[in-house]
C-alpha cells in the first residue's frame, strides 16, 4: 500500500477527458493508494481487486455511512447490504425487467426523434442541452410518477447534490443538505397526491408494494424515491454525453455504427468500458481486512476505481484499443455484485434508440472548432458539447 497525501484543487481537464493514463498510473504505483488526511479515503484500481470489493459487501459495506448526498436514511436498496438488500430487488427487479423496458421503446423512440428532428435543420447544437440531459430526464420523470414540466428544477436539484459547486467539504455538506430536503419535499408532494389518487407510475406501484410481506412504509417510498430521482436523471446523461463525444472525435468508428446500426449495441459496451462515465463508487469497511496483501482498517473508505478496471491490461486484451468487435466484454461500468445497478437494461435501452435516431438523421458531425470540451469530475458529463454539420 502506498501513502499519498492529497490536498484538494483543481484537476487537470487533459486528465478528465483522458483519464486512462491517470489509472494505469495509479495501478503500477500500488494495489491500495491511501490519500491520507484529510480524507482517509483508500483507492482500489485493479480490476480484479475492484471486483472482490464489490462481491463482498459483508466486508465493504455500501451502508448509509459510505457516502453522504443529502439523505437523512440509506437510500434503498443502495445503500441496503444483504440479506436485506434481496427483499428490496425482489420489488424493484421486475418493474425493470427486460420485458418491462421493451413496453416504453416506442415511446422513447419517439421522444428522442422529436428532440433531434427540432435542431436537425439548424446544423448545430449542444448535444447535452437537446438530447443528453433531457431525453433520460423526461423518461424517468414520466416513470418515478414526477411532472415533466418541472423538469429544469429537478435537473438544477440533481446538479445541486451530484455537482454541488462549493469549495470546501462544509459548504459542501451544507449545500448538499439543503438541497436533500428540497428534494424529499417535492417526492413527499407527490407520494401525498398518489396516496389520494394513484396512477400507473412507480410511486404508486411502491406505495401498494409489499417487500417480505410486510407494506412499504411511507419513509421506504421516499427512500427509493431520492435514489430514484439522483440515478435517473444523471447516469443515462453522462453516457450519451462521452459517447458523443467520443464518436464526433472518431468519425472512422462513427461510420461503421452508420453503414451497420446493428454494431450499435456492441458499439455502446465498448464504450461504457472505455468511457466508463461513473468512474467510481464507495464503499466502507465494516471490519479490518486487507486487499493485495495490503492493510485497510475498519470503518475506512474505499473508492473502487471502476474506470481503472474497465481498462486494466492484466485482465483486458488491448485495454487501450476501443474495438466495437470486441467479443468478449465483462465490464464493470453498472457496478457488480449484489449493488450492481438496478437500471441497466433501461440505460441500455434509451442509450441504444439515442444512438439510431441520432445517426438516422445527423449521420455526420463534428466538435465546434476551437472547443475544448470539459469533462465533469465523478460522473462525466460533458456540458459543453457543442456539434455542427
Amino acid at each position: 500500500m502506498t501513502d499519498m497525501n492529497m490536498t484538494n484543487g483543481d484537476v487537470d481537464p487533459v486528465a478528465l477527458a483522458h483519464p486512462q493514463p491517470l489509472f494505469k498510473m495509479m495501478r503500477d504505483v500500488a494495489p491500495v493508494i491511501d490519500l491520507g488526511p484529510p480524507s482517509g479515503m483508500m483507492l482500489v484500481g485493479g480490476d480484479a481487486d475492484v471486483r472482490h470489493v464489490l462481491q463482498h459487501p459483508e466486508i465493504f459495506s455500501s451502508g448509509v455511512d459510505a457516502v453522504h448526498i443529502g439523505q437523512v436514511r440509506p437510500l434503498i436498496p443502495l445503500q441496503i447490504d444483504p440479506p436485506n438488500h434481496k427483499n428490496f430487488r425482489k420489488l424493484l427487479d421486475p418493474i425493470f425487467a427486460p420485458r418491462q423496458i421493451a413496453l416504453i421503446e416506442d415511446g422513447t423512440r419517439a421522444l428522442v426523434r422529436g428532440m433531434v428532428e427540432s435542431v436537425v435543420h439548424r446544423g448545430r447544437c449542444n448535444f447535452h442541452d437537446t438530447v443528453a440531459e433531457p431525453l433520460p430526464s423526461t423518461v424517468f420523470l414520466q416513470l418515478l410518477g414526477l411532472p415533466v414540466e418541472r423538469a429544469s428544477e429537478f435537473v438544477a436539484l440533481k446538479n445541486g447534490i451530484i455537482r454541488p459547486g462549493v469549495t470546501t467539504p462544509d459548504e459542501r455538506t451544507a449545500a448538499v443538505n439543503a438541497t436533500g430536503q428540497q428534494i424529499y419535499a417535492v417526492l413527499q408532494e407527490v407520494i401525498d397526491e398518489r396516496v389520494i389518487a394513484p396512477k400507473s407510475d412507480f410511486i404508486s406501484m411502491f406505495l401498494e408494494a409489499e417487500v417480505d410481506g410486510q407494506r412499504l412504509t411511507p419513509d421506504d417510498v421516499l427512500d427509493i424515491g431520492y435514489l430514484f430521482f439522483l440515478a435517473g436523471l444523471d447516469t443515462v446523461t453522462a453516457s450519451l454525453d462521452c459517447m458523443l463525444a467520443y464518436l464526433a472525435q472518431h468519425p472512422d468508428q462513427r461510420q461503421r455504427l452508420i453503414d451497420d446500426p446493428s454494431l450499435i449495441p456492441a458499439a455502446i459496451e465498448e464504450m461504457l468500458r472505455w468511457e466508463s462515465p461513473v468512474q467510481g463508487v464507495v464503499r466502507i469497511t465494516t471490519q479490518a481486512t486487507e486487499l493485495a496483501g495490503c492493510p485497510i482498517p475498519a470503518n475506512t473508505v474505499v473508492s473502487v476505481m471502476i474506470g481503472s478496471a474497465n481498462t486494466d491490461e492484466r485482465t483486458w486484451e488491448s485495454p487501450d484499443s476501443v474495438d466495437f468487435d470486441r467479443e468478449i466484454n465483462k465490464h464493470i461500468a453498472f457496478g457488480g455484485g449484489a449493488h450492481r445497478c438496478l437500471g441497466s437494461h433501461l440505460a441500455r435501452m434509451e442509450l441504444r434508440v439515442a444512438l439510431e435516431e441520432w445517426h438516422r438523421l445527423v449521420p455526420s458531425y463534428s466538435i465546434v472548432e476551437g472547443t475544448e470540451l470539459l469533462y465533469s469530475q465523478g460522473l462525466r458529463a460533458v456540458e459543453n458539447l457543442e456539434l455542427v454539420w
